[in-house]
């Protein structure tokens, strides 16, 4: 049953959602629905999630939910005002490097995530062989506190999530 079920909650979900955006429970949609939970099931076993102690994940997980929304509403505020201050007010941007301890696949996609759907930031560069990426910021007054508040903020969590 596992081998056609690795996640078993997982898949009820998937189609439990299925049925509930399809509003309908028609046979032809519970087929469906019971396809793609099956489906869903399986690709994730493929991608091989970590296993270990949830509790403590879960907690790393919410707290860096938490803290990107956050950021979001405050990075959505400083750019209105850079975009509305007079140009004589408005500080330099540019590019910082970041030497990151994060490795895995996963971590560094949400890291990606998280700088490119904060406001004033994006991802321009990521060197695997130095594990360093290049981070465009609209408001470069101070790289070097952002890139201390970035590792212990975000790449701490995302360290205790994917070890």
């Amino acid at each position: 049953m596992r081998r056609w079920l690795p996640y078993p909650l997982v898949s009820a979900a998937l189609a439990a959602l299925w049925l509930a955006l399809n509003e309908s429970a028609a046979p032809l949609h519970l087929l469906a629905a019971a396809l793609a939970g099956v489906l869903g099931g399986r690709v994730l076993a493929r991608l091989e999630p970590p296993h270990g102690r949830m509790q403590r994940r879960l907690r790393a997980g919410a707290e860096l939910v938490w803290l990107v929304l956050v950021d979001i509403v405050q990075s959505n505020i400083a750019v209105a005002r850079i975009v509305l201050s007079p140009p004589a007010r408005r500080r330099p941007s540019g590019f910082i490097d970041l030497a990151l301890d994060a490795r895995h696949p996963a971590a560094l996609a949400a890291l990606a995530i998280i700088v490119t759907a904060t406001p004033g930031t994006s991802w321009a560069r990521y060197d695997a062989a130095r594990n360093v990426v290049s981070i465009h910021m609209l408001d470069l007054d101070d790289g070097q506190a952002w890139a201390r508040a970035f590792k212990a903020r975000y790449e701490r969590r995302l360290l205790e999530i994917f070890p």
